[in-house]
């Protein structure tokens, strides 16, 4: 990966879409910035977000652009609207819902980067069964946690 000694930029309406678990514009790949950080936009439907989960490589910082969602982390809630930022941790459980009646909008910057190629690659490999999505999500360090916790995290 080369250094990250140049402006990185993407300017308003740039971006790769990706349509795997919603919409998604990656607007800075890990490439681009020496493999510091990532960061990708996500669109979110009303009572859409991932399910719990636990990323072991990177932290993830989010800010709502538009909407209100709700955050669960490490048995916190936090609710956060447009404007609104939190910084997860790596290796806590956590996951994240529009908890709102419109779409919403989020920031999402991962750091160290890489996770941001995670949905291009999903809408490339196109997995059929929730094996195959784990293990495409186990590739970039991310495991599901299973139902029985979520019921702790709601």
């Amino acid at each position: 990966m080369k250094k990250f000694s140049r402006p990185a930029a993407s300017p308003a309406g740039h971006g790769t879409p990706a349509g795997a678990f919603g919409r998604h514009i990656i607007r800075m790949m890990a490439a681009n910035t020496g493999g510091t950080f990532g960061m990708f936009e996500a669109i979110v439907a009303p009572g859409e977000g991932p399910p719990l989960h636990v990323h072991e490589r990177e932290e993830e910082f989010f800010r709502v652009l538009k909407g209100r969602f709700g955050f669960w982390c490490a048995g916190d809630y936090l609710e956060l609207t447009a404007g609104g930022c939190i910084a997860l941790p790596r290796g806590i459980p956590h996951r994240f819902e529009n908890i709102g009646s419109e779409d919403g909008e989020l920031m999402v910057i991962v750091t160290p980067g890489g996770f941001e190629a995670f949905f291009p690659m999903v809408e490339l490999c196109k997995p059929e069964t929730p094996e195959q999505v784990a293990a495409l999500a186990g590739e970039f360090g991310v495991t599901f946690v299973p139902a029985k916790g979520q019921e702790a995290a709601a």
